[in-house]
């Protein structure tokens, strides 16, 4: 008779009974989430973010086409303060966005350099007006007024 071999116990998995077999989050219908769950936009309608934590859920509209991430409220944390520093670089980002390059006005809307290349008034002269643009001086921001 062989003796018989010497064999390792089966390796032991710790196996979560109530998680989904295929690893996906669980998905709700719009206004159906449960309590205690809500979006980035609603966290930070709160003054809140997410603060590292993975979505819980997901949330779906408009027939599947659109879907969401649902964090944990009691997770989440306060948001950050803005500093001037930030404050600054974000008006500066913004800037570059909203200043036309052929007449250097900044507008309070973000102009559409990539297809036209400039503000209406430069690209085909419809007026703009009065009140859509700011009459600070070339290369202020608004931020540092």
């Amino acid at each position: 008779m062989a003796a018989a071999e010497a064999t390792s116990p089966p390796a032991v998995r710790d196996v979560d009974m109530y998680a989904d077999p295929t690893g996906a989050l669980p998905v709700h219908r719009w206004r159906q989430a449960p309590k205690g769950l809500a979006t980035r936009r609603q966290l930070r309608a709160r003054r809140l973010r997410p603060g590292g934590q993975d979505p819980v859920a997901v949330i779906e509209c408009r027939g599947g086409k659109r879907r969401a991430w649902l964090y944990e409220i009691k997770k989440a944390k306060p948001i950050r303060p803005m500093t001037f520093a930030m404050e600054v670089a974000l008006d500066k980002a913004m800037a570059a966005r909203q200043t036309c390059p052929t007449c250097s006005r900044r507008y309070y809307h973000c102009l559409p350099l990539r297809t036209l290349g400039s503000c209406l008034e430069c690209y085909d002269g419809t007026p703009a007006a009065p009140d859509s643009y700011m009459r600070h001086s070339v290369g202020q921001l608004a931020a540092a007024a």
